[in-house]
């Protein structure tokens, strides 16, 4: 499968003002591991594989152990692998990425809101909405992951 547009060669100045809020996020203070986790998680929701074999890459060079990489996905039932920060951003992250099913309801907001103050949980929705934007493109304009290129290659 090839990749049908490249949306950063077409739309520069789209494609910069998007990455700007990847930079904001960079620069916010949340955690880089953090945000890769959720980054990855949503990822996964929206079956992603240009972003999912990138976050893992990332992680992976972040430190994150592969076991736990491994049950992102399954986060809930694994243990203590996951701090409460990082399970209250990956129920967030899916709350709203799912949003069209879940109306995002008070109830995962006030979970939230009991880890993350204010800012913090407005620049990680910030980052959940810029990493469904690029899972978006990705997809809708088929980027090859790292992965099948080395496998092409």
């Amino acid at each position: 499968m090839s990749q049908r547009i490249d949306y950063n060669q077409v739309a520069p100045v789209g494609a910069k003002a998007l990455g700007s809020v990847y930079a904001y996020v960079t620069q916010s203070g949340l955690d880089p591991v953090l945000v890769d986790l959720v980054y990855l998680r949503v990822s996964q929701i929206n079956g992603c594989a240009y972003c999912l074999d990138m976050h893992t890459r990332d992680l992976l060079k972040r430190g994150v152990a592969i076991d736990k990489l491994a049950l992102v996905q399954a986060w809930r039932e694994a243990g203590p692998l996951f701090s409460e920060r990082e399970k209250a951003s990956l129920a967030w992250a899916e709350s709203v990425t799912q949003v069209a099913q879940t109306g995002v309801p008070d109830a995962d907001f006030q979970a939230a809101s009991a880890v993350f103050g204010e800012k913090e949980l407005v620049d990680l929705t910030f980052a959940i909405g810029v990493m469904n934007t690029y899972n978006r493109l990705a997809i809708s304009f088929r980027n090859t992951p790292e992965a099948v290129r080395h496998a092409q290659g």
